[in-house]
Order: structure tokens, then sequence, then C-alpha cells
């Protein structure tokens, strides 16, 4: 069996991030027993410089992309549904605020040293878009990290912190520099990228090109 590294750049405040690691989930189980993959997250800020309290997300969208408030709700109800359809909860989606994720990096940072940082990335993929909450607030941090079998108080403490502050900096420019301007991106065995939320059987055959290479 062929074993292959995929870094998954994303962002907790990405909704096509949580889409684009449920697909894939799905192609790695149509290449299982073809290609073991080793999984690393890498962080990405789409807001590095939201002040804390954040900004309503149709009003965010609106602004960032130059379209009317139809337009956008149009294409967040789209992105909804698929989302749903991959049994994704995004029922908050609507209310979220836009928020910087900053202090989440660090704590996922931290998460990633004990092996569960895609079991705290999906726990705070649920509070962002299922249930509208602040994803680098201390106390959603305590709280995710608690559903996944991490230590609460230390990851509330990380959070009021500046622990990994430089590991989450350093790891922003190298994959910056690497050629990742947006998210997700798939950084896979190191030499290729693959840019958005691919279906299933495209990202499926891209793996696979790129272990026979």
């Amino acid at each position: 069996m062929q074993n292959l590294r995929i870094d998954l750049v994303s962002d907790i405040a990405c909704p096509w991030c949580a889409i684009g690691y449920r697909r894939l989930e799905q192609a790695l189980e149509m290449l299982d027993g073809e290609i073991e993959v080793e999984l690393a997250w890498q962080p990405f800020e789409l807001n590095p410089d939201m002040p804390p309290e954040g900004e309503p997300i149709l009003d965010h969208l609106c602004r960032k992309y130059g379209q009317d408030a139809d337009s956008v709700e149009r294409t967040q109800d789209e992105m909804i549904k698929l989302a749903s359809d991959l049994g994704l909860n995004f029922d908050g989606a609507r209310a979220r605020r836009a928020h910087n994720t900053f202090d989440a990096h660090r704590v996922l940072a931290w998460a990633a040293e004990q092996g569960r940082e895609t079991a705290l990335q999906q726990a705070l993929f649920d509070a962002y878009f299922g249930e509208a909450k602040r994803p680098s607030d201390p106390s959603v941090l305590r709280e995710a990290a608690q559903q996944v079998g991490l230590d609460g108080e230390a990851a509330e403490a990380i959070a009021r912190s500046d622990r990994y502050a430089e590991t989450v900096r350093a790891a922003e420019q190298r994959f910056m520099q690497a050629g990742v301007s947006a998210v997700p991106g798939f950084v896979i065995d190191g030499r290729y990228l693959i840019s958005g939320a691919q279906p299933p059987d495209r990202l499926a055959d891209a793996i696979r090109q790129i272990a026979d290479t």
C-alpha cells in the first residue's frame, strides 16, 4: 500500500473547508486498501484583521464580494443545502458572524500534539456553523476540547495566553509561500496543491495520480 501525506490548509470560519474535509473523507473511502494517508491540518486566517466582536456574516460577505444581499443569501442557501446533504450541521450558518480564528488555531496546534486535531476541528465546525458560536472564544474552545476528550481547562488557558503563536504564524507563512492563497487547499506529499472543495471522485483520482508519480 502506498503512503501519502496530505496537509489540509483550512480555517474554522471557512464553510468550504468543512465541506472539503467531508469530501476528502469520501475520497479516502474510495482509496481504502490502495493508499494510506497521513492527514495534517494547517492554519489559514480568512479574517486576520477582524475585531473581536466580528461582523454579521451577510454584511461581511456583501462587502467582501461586492454583491447585493439577495445574491449572497442565495449562495449561502445553496452552500447550506450542500453541507446538510453531506451530513454537516450548518443550522446556525445564517446567524454566524465573521470572526478572526487565530486563537482557535493556537489551540488546534496544541490538540495536534495529542493526536486530536481532526476531532477538535470538527467540533469547532459544529460550534461555528451549527450553533453560530465565536470560534476563538476561550469558553467555546474549552467546551469543544472537552467534547473530544481533551483537557478543557488547558485549552482555555492556551486561548487566554499567547502560546503556540509562533507555531501558527510559521505554518501560515510556510503554506502561503507554497502557493496557498485560498482555502481549502490540499498539499499532497509536499509537492502538489489541489485548491477548493473538489468532488470526492475527482479528489480520489488526483490523489491516485499523484501517488503513481
